[in-house]
């Protein structure tokens, strides 16, 4: 069985990440969502094991005693982690794992996955993210203030990956990531892999 590969997409809030990766994984079968662990509330609509896993500080902590994460970060005063044995089991199996964390946990993915493919949302512009931020109603002025002033360090980072994509319009975004992820189901390597092909074709 091939290996899956692992996407790692990040973004500043409001760059409209969450929208354009439940749109990607409707379009693309094999392709799962590594949830993460997290001690914030529940925002409006989500749901445990669903959107995250939503557990104690306490919990995390232990978590974190036990190795259980990948990675793990305190984000706007809230704790997210990535877990060790979702990710390897999906990817053991064959599906393609898609991996929303922050910049600073993306490079210790890296460090680890060096084959990771890296995706950048970019907003059209801070304005926008503003507006979209405000919009959302789910902060209050200081937290707002917080994830604006937090989204120009992360901006600075996006040379880091391997892939930008504008967020300007959401279906031209859609059709960009979801052609990033079929590229590289389809390189060389991963296509010979395939049982039986290279004997098929008489290659090698």
């Amino acid at each position: 069985m091939e290996r899956g590969n692992l996407f790692i997409i990040s973004a500043p809030s409001g760059a409209g990440k969450t929208t354009l990766c439940r749109r990607v994984l409707k379009k693309i079968p094999d392709l799962v969502f590594s949830i993460s662990h997290t001690t914030r509330s529940p925002r409006a609509g989500e749901i445990s094991g669903s959107d995250y896993y939503f557990v104690s500080s306490e919990e995390f902590d232990r978590l974190v005693c036990e190795g259980a994460f990948i990675e793990w970060a305190r984000v706007h005063d809230h704790c997210y982690g990535t877990s060790r044995k979702e990710v390897l089991y999906r990817m053991e199996h064959g599906l393609d794992v898609l991996l929303d964390i922050d910049i600073q946990g993306a490079r210790e993915v890296v460090s680890i996955f060096a084959d990771a493919v890296t995706v950048f949302i970019l907003p059209p512009s801070l304005s926008e993210l503003e507006k979209r931020l405000i919009g959302r109603g789910t902060e209050d002025i200081a937290e707002l203030q917080m994830r604006l002033d937090n989204a120009r360090k992360e901006l600075r980072a996006v040379e880091e990956y391997e892939f930008a994509v504008l967020n300007d319009d959401l279906d031209r975004a859609v059709t960009d990531f979801t052609g990033i992820v079929l590229a590289f189901r389809n390189r060389t390597v991963r296509t010979l892999q395939r049982p039986g092909l290279a004997e098929a074709l008489q290659i090698g």
